[in-house]
């Protein structure tokens, strides 16, 4: 067909040779966009500029109420899930266990981990369109680059330790990472060793973390929190904690190079212009599993 255009061409005015030209032109661009659409999206929070000369980290640049522009809600439901929520309407659960409340709205992400089955379920929910396992079922590293347009998913794996004396579990964790409204939110599982420097380069920057403080099933405190002074974000919330002395004693070796709020609120709205302009601990009130009249 297309070795005949030049002869069908020959028998027409110059004027309309040129117009059927430019629409052959437009009709291969159409063809060859959806394959140039599917390129993976580069990650922001990657940005190789410490170390670099001239150049530095720029750390501060109800559930059902719309968001203003630019600005992610995160909600802490129990134990280690939080729920995230964009300005255009994703959502995504953490560490999802199966149950959200009575009253909860199918999320379009979740991400689970092994660790134990407060982190994980083997039945989610079906009417989820994304259900992201942080280890590989086949026994290598999970690899995720969910990309939702407004949000983009990825993980670095982490090793777990066995409860059962089988020794190491390699890439038995992920902690997820969100991007979303120029934020890198990063979400730690159930870290169980300090990251290497390469993991530490893979996670990028990460404005929000959310880190696991029990002190005992995860990393001991003071190992927690020499992770969370080499990543620095400006906020920390805590998550998995057992009881108020370990919190406590999180929070007292978290006090001297970061700032300590305590909140009654179960939810905060951060956008990169609303980041502290020193590095901050947030206790967030857990929404004990979704009892509660406004749903997620």
């Amino acid at each position: 067909m297309i070795a005949g255009i030049p002869m069908f061409l020959a028998g027409v005015t110059p004027m309309l040779r040129l117009c059927l030209v430019l629409l052959a032109v437009l009709s291969l661009t159409a063809l060859v966009a959806p394959a140039q659409a599917q390129e993976r999206r580069p990650s922001h929070c990657i940005a190789l500029v410490e170390n670099t000369p001239g150049l530095e980290v720029i750390w501060r640049a109800g559930f059902r109420d719309v968001l203003p522009k630019d600005t992610v809600r995160l909600s802490y439901i129990d134990h280690s899930m939080y729920l995230l929520q964009t300005t255009g309407g994703l959502s995504a659960v953490t560490d999802y266990n199966g149950f959200l409340g009575p009253e909860a709205h199918v999320p379009d992400v979740v991400t689970m981990n092994q660790s134990h089955s407060s982190h994980w379920t083997a039945m989610p929910d079906p009417a989820i369109p994304y259900v992201l396992k942080g280890w590989d079922e086949l026994g290598g590293a999970a690899a995720h680059h969910l990309d939702l347009g407004e949000m983009l998913v990825r993980n670095v794996t982490t090793d777990t330790r066995s409860r059962w004396g089988e020794g190491v579990r390699r890439d038995g964790n992920s902690i997820f990472i969100f991007e979303v409204a120029g934020l890198c939110i990063g979400h730690l599982g159930h870290l169980h060793h300090i990251p290497s420097p390469e993991q530490f380069a893979a996670i990028g920057r990460l404005d929000v973390v959310m880190a696991p403080v029990d002190g005992g099933m995860t990393l001991p405190v003071p190992f927690m929190i020499r992770v969370l002074k080499e990543l620095r974000s400006s906020i920390v919330l805590p998550m998995h904690n057992f009881s108020g002395g370990t919190l406590d004693a999180f929070l007292q070796g978290m006090s001297g190079e970061f700032l300590i709020e305590r909140r009654q609120e179960r939810s905060i709205e951060i956008s990169l212009r609303s980041l502290p302009s020193e590095p901050t601990v947030i206790v967030l009130k857990p929404r004990f599993l979704g009892f509660d009249d406004d749903g997620l």
